[in-house]
């Protein structure tokens, strides 16, 4: 499998998805690709305005991006893609729709079997065993908590150290630790604005310049970098 796992979309004071550029380009390959695009995670703005920002950026870098939604056949899409892109947004959305529509399964062969998978933010979601790590509220109800299982642990993305002034609720370590204390054989990953996972085959390894903070039930966090081999999360 080929798969490029994105914590966010755009830092601060930069173009939308500008930061991972290079790194999506160099994913993708010099040949040109028409990917299909799953915009189902928008909530508050339309599919054809996020297929069009989406597309700006990878029209750069010498690709380009379908919509989903454009589709009559959605499963036949997927399944002539040149690559499988899924966009941030509410995981909760993201995951409902794709149910609904047959999709889950369709996407996971069609990645299995090779073809190149890039998603931020829910999009990074959605790679793991379940949403059960996302940050987002859930403004609707999904069949099932399960989703592509791409990779075999759970990513946190947007993973934040602070705990912000006047903020008496949980930090986001808290809560994973709330997540790993009833589920003692999964590890998650904070990921940090700024950074993403690449899977090529069986090495995977971080991309970015800062750190991802790991988590496994009775053990410390980890602090790994660009330089460690994070291989061992898939196993």
């Amino acid at each position: 499998m080929r798969l490029l796992l994105i914590s966010n979309s755009t830092n601060p004071g930069e173009g939308y998805l500008e930061y991972p550029q290079n790194y999506i380009r160099d994913f993708l390959g010099e040949k040109a690709k028409n990917a299909i695009f799953i915009p189902y995670a928008a909530v508050t703005f339309s599919y054809e305005a996020y297929e069009e920002k989406v597309n700006t950026r990878f029209a750069e870098m010498g690709h380009h991006v379908t919509s989903i939604h454009r589709f009559i056949n959605p499963v036949e899409a997927i399944e002539n893609a040149d690559a499988i892109v899924v966009g941030g947004g509410n995981t909760w959305q993201l995951v409902k729709m794709l149910q609904e529509k047959g999709l889950m399964k369709v996407i996971r062969k069609k990645v299995k079997k090779g073809t190149p998978y890039i998603g931020w933010s829910a999009g990074s979601n959605i790679a793991c065993p379940t949403l059960r790590t996302t940050n987002d509220m859930p403004i609707v109800q999904p069949e099932k908590f399960k989703t592509l299982k791409l990779v075999p642990f759970q990513i946190n993305p947007h993973y934040l150290d602070d705990n912000p002034a006047n903020h008496g609720g949980e930090t986001r370590e808290a809560r994973i630790q709330e997540f790993i204390e009833v589920n003692r054989e999964v590890y998650v990953v904070g990921l940090r604005e700024g950074t993403m996972l690449l899977l090529e085959g069986k090495e995977l390894v971080l991309m970015g310049n800062h750190k991802a903070r790991i988590f496994r039930y009775g053990q410390e966090p980890l602090e790994l970098s660009n330089e460690d081999d994070f291989s061992f999360l898939l196993y």
